[in-house]
């Protein structure tokens, strides 16, 4: 339980208190429409179904107000920036933003559902009043003579108005079926089957969240709900309910009075919609800016390596860009982890073909001629993400999976030029890096910096400074015999490094508990870039060897997310 703590235990706690709040609220206003008096009538014909309604609606509200935050780049990097002299456990939490993100979404997906399903109830319940299928207060309530509109109970004012009529004739009706459809679309293009195959599907019904905060805005207007207004003198409604015949004839029962409440769900989200339109209007800014290129390079394996010049660009290791061709979409942003460091005058992109995007972009690259500019490219950014705190830590483990070791690259650059410059500000004393790649292609591009860093290391007497080790998890039975033929070979026959490449997969509990080992007293960052499943494993590789003690090792897990 203590290193689940280090480890989980400020997010469980921030997840907590989320839930609280969720939780608060909804019973908060669950006793409000099932309790107050105001609503008393409105219950006696809606029952339960009012209170059911109403509860999710305020969670609806606090949720749609975080739902944008996390998706803030500029404001998220902002806060990072500003959390640099707190604890790097505080920093981490702001890493997790899509995983926050996803979990509010799946909270308002199910609180419109319960909402949605409380309404079609109360909607019911409204005509079979007005048609006199239940008792006499109830088509009394439903019958109310009211000549200016304003002071009607219920929304059904006429017999020949029906649900259906009622849900595509009102403001609340049509607002929430807008709402509804637009959140269908938004979730269910959202997993990650369709994300990762067809992200412009993703990417473009996204955007239909324009039209749910617009319909979410306006939705309260209908103020469908009515509750019982304070009239002179006062109808008290315990006395009067079974006083129908009595109504309006004698002082202590008027005729009661209902008005909808004030709409108030434009007061919980209109912060978060000014700061995410000045998010975009940053992000345009930025776009419009002209961006050169460097260099253009087809790696091995079909990875495109961009190198770009932009005025003003300044990044640090670890960190991303959002990147928008032109010629391909003038809407869709992709974004990419740069390779380069901060210490050269560009900054770099190795953008592998998955996908219509990259296919597009790498086919037009291929068809330049030689020496020719690239397509027009728009930049935004950088970003920054877990990766930025590697130099934060005594002993780093860096674990990339395929094009998932691009940040590991900034970062292996970057100590380069700082071995190379005698930065004395190096606070990093050993790196542990792990990279995992399906076929041999997919090394080439990678191994010339790994021979420059084992060459600086031996040339400074630092040999142990940086420990790799480079796994094959794909090969077929030619390659295995060249392995075979070659083994006495002094450098590898796949990289030409001198650390020969291992097959399969890493075992995991052999490599933390060599990591204890040799660093007893240390605090490890562990940085990944791959897969959701990976993740799974070295996250709780750092709960298990992690120690209690706060003399000894401690692992602290940290994910690229995007």
């Amino acid at each position: 339980m203590g290193n689940w703590i280090i480890n989980h235990g400020l997010s469980s706690f921030i997840l907590v208190v989320w839930m609280a709040i969720n939780i608060f609220l909804f019973l908060w206003f669950y006793f409000f429409y099932d309790l107050g008096d105001q609503f008393f009538y409105t219950r006696h014909i809606l029952g339960s179904a009012l209170a059911w309604a109403r509860a999710p609606a305020a969670v609806l509200n606090f949720n749609c107000l975080l739902i944008l935050l996390p998706v803030c780049r500029n404001l998220l990097s902002l806060i990072r920036g500003s959390f640099m002299c707190c604890g790097r456990t505080m920093r981490k939490q702001l890493d997790k933003n899509i995983s926050f993100h996803k979990l509010v979404a799946y909270m308002i997906g199910l609180m419109t559902a319960v909402h949605t399903i409380a309404h079609f109830l109360n909607v019911e319940w409204y005509y079979n009043s007005r048609l006199g299928k239940y008792d006499d207060l109830s088509m009394a309530l439903s019958s109310l003579d009211d000549s200016g509109n304003t002071t009607f109970l219920n929304p059904i004012r006429s017999t020949t108005t029906t649900p259906t009529l009622l849900v595509f004739t009102s403001v609340a009706g049509i607002t929430g079926v807008i709402i509804t459809l637009s959140l269908i679309l938004i979730i269910t293009s959202s997993m990650e089957v369709i994300r990762r195959s067809y992200f412009e599907v993703f990417w473009f019904t996204h955007h239909l969240f324009i039209v749910f905060f617009a319909g979410l805005v306006i939705h309260g207007a209908g103020r469908i709900v009515r509750s019982q207004t304070t009239t002179n003198p006062p109808h008290n409604a315990t006395f009067c309910k079974d006083r129908i015949d009595d109504w309006g004839k004698i002082q202590e029962c008027p005729v009661p009075q209902f008005a909808g409440g004030f709409p108030q769900t434009w007061m919980w989200v209109i912060g978060p919609m000014i700061l995410y339109v000045c998010e975009r209007l940053l992000r345009f800014i930025r776009y419009m800016q002209t961006v050169k290129y460097r260099k253009i390079v087809i790696r091995p394996s079909k990875v495109l390596e961009l190198q770009l010049v932009k005025n003003g660009f300044k990044m640090d290791v670890g960190q991303y860009v959002f990147l928008n061709c032109p010629a391909i979409s003038q809407l869709e942003w992709h974004p990419f982890t740069m390779t380069s460091a901060p210490e050269e005058d560009f900054f770099s992109v190795h953008i592998r073909s998955v996908g219509d995007w990259t296919q597009k972009l790498i086919s037009i690259v291929e068809q330049l001629p030689e020496g020719a500019e690239g397509p027009k490219m728009g930049v935004d950014g950088p970003f920054g993400t877990a990766s930025e705190d590697v130099f934060d830590y005594e002993v780093a483990m860096l674990v990339g999976a395929g094009i998932g070791v691009t940040p590991f690259a900034s970062i292996l650059k970057s100590i380069w030029y700082k071995f190379k410059d005698s930065n004395p500000k190096l606070r990093t004393r050993k790196i542990y890096f792990y990279w995992l790649c399906r076929e041999t292609h997919a090394f080439e591009w990678f191994a010339d910096l790994l021979q420059l860093l084992e060459r600086e290391m031996e040339e400074r007497g630092m040999g142990s400074f940086l420990t790799y080790k480079l796994y094959l998890t794909g090969w077929d039975q030619s390659h295995a015999n060249h392995v075979m033929v070659h083994a006495d070979a002094d450098t590898d026959v796949v990289t030409g490094l001198k650390q020969k490449t291992n097959y399969g997969r890493p075992n995991w509990d052999k490599e933390f508990e060599q990591v204890r080992k040799e660093n007893p007293t240390s605090v490890v960052g562990t940085f990944l870039c791959g897969p959701a499943v990976l993740a799974t494993v070295l996250s709780k590789k750092c709960v298990k060897y992690t120690d209690v003690d706060p003399r000894k090792t401690k692992f602290y897990f940290n994910k690229e997310n995007f």
